[in-house]
């Protein structure tokens, strides 16, 4: 049993052709929901991820509702993987399953090389909240960016007015994991006022 307000994600498959996607997600009561696209499988991605996870556990507790997902060929989902077209068409398996469930798009968090895909499914989504993002060059008025201190550059800072700085971090999060939770709740703050 589960007692009001424990965090409890439930297994999710995610249609995919004629493969399915596992997932785990959590019901919340405001929108628009998140979904997580750990980082590629090249990068040792998934859906266990402990960014991952975290970004899953913080929009929870602040009533969002989630969705984070294995890609192909990672953990119990099917099919083999991919490439970067094949991530695209499994994030937008994954978008239509979080629209279905959270009633309206959602917010997508992205993590490392997945920050790529997210921004190919802009236009589908509430937003996207890019979390160390890799060779990304164009940005947009509903693209928030999440980085360690150690990866701050002049150009993050002239390319987006939606930026939040983890202080003392690096790209592994190990110090000050829970402020990254934070920031993307914030990404999902405004992303709510948008609608």
């Amino acid at each position: 049993m589960v007692a009001k307000g424990q965090f409890l994600e439930r297994p999710t498959l995610i249609p995919l052709g004629t493969h399915v996607l596992e997932g785990l997600s959590h019901r919340g009561t405001r929108r628009p929901g998140l979904l997580v696209l750990s980082p590629t499988p090249e990068e040792g991605g998934g859906m266990d991820h402990v960014l991952g996870a975290e970004l899953a556990w913080a929009a929870a507790h602040a009533g969002f509702p989630t969705l984070r997902f294995n890609w192909s060929g990672v953990g119990g989902s099917q099919g083999t993987r991919g490439g970067f077209e094949s991530l695209v068409r499994e994030a937008r398996a994954a978008i239509d399953l979080a629209h279905d469930n959270g009633g309206a798009p959602p917010l997508v968090a992205s993590i490392g090389g997945s920050c790529r895909v997210a921004m190919s499914v802009l236009g589908d989504v509430a937003g996207v909240c890019l979390v160390s993002p890799t060779e990304i060059e164009e940005w947009g008025s509903k693209v928030w960016v999440v980085v360690p201190q150690s990866d701050l550059s002049q150009r993050l800072e002239v390319a987006t007015g939606h930026l939040h700085v983890i202080p003392g971090a690096d790209r592994t999060f190990q110090k000050n994991l829970p402020l990254v939770g934070r920031a993307v709740v914030e990404c999902l703050n405004a992303a709510e006022t948008l609608e």
